[in-house]
């Protein structure tokens, strides 16, 4: 192993300039919507803008100055994650992005028993007899905690609304 890109794999070049751009563009939306509300010394003082958008400056101005040394940079051709671990990453990563939309769309607890069930099976290789019980159980345990005991409401779906909630 030799860290070289023959390897394949996610170079560091790509991911610094990757996540440099990425905040550059979070930078830049933090400056546009700091100017929007304002961003300029008034006669009372600052602005409700004005310290955001000096902060997105300097986030902006940090990863330029990252970017613009990735590009330069003798490292690239040095792999960060190999194929393979880039992969068990995305087993992980995908799932919980789709369990976040999911919950959006059906509601924690809905999106929660689908999430625990579908990693109890792919990832923990357990059987469904086993799988109902914990999928059905924890976030039957959680609205009841939440929704009743805490009186804190969670998202819902369209499941919680056939039964009034």
């Amino acid at each position: 192993m030799n860290g070289e890109s023959e390897q394949g794999g996610i170079s560091h070049k790509a991911v610094d300039l990757f996540v440099a751009g990425a905040i550059m563009a979070l930078a830049s939306l933090v400056m546009y919507d700091s100017q929007r509300i304002g961003a300029k010394w008034a006669f009372d003082g600052p602005q409700a803008g004005y310290f955001p958008f000096y902060v997105g400056l300097i986030m902006f101005m940090a990863s330029l100055v990252t970017f613009s040394l990735a590009l330069v940079s003798k490292k690239s051709r040095r792999v960060f994650v190999d194929s393979a671990r880039f992969r068990s990453v995305l087993a992980i990563f995908v799932p919980s992005a789709v369990y976040i939309g999911g919950i959006y769309l059906l509601g924690i607890y809905v999106a929660s028993t689908i999430f625990l069930s579908f990693f109890m099976r792919v990832h923990g290789g357990y059987r469904v007899q086993t799988i109902a019980p914990v999928a059905l159980g924890v976030p039957a345990f959680l609205f009841i905690l939440f929704e009743k005991w805490f009186l804190v409401p969670l998202p819902k779906g369209p499941v919680e609304a056939l039964f009034g909630y």
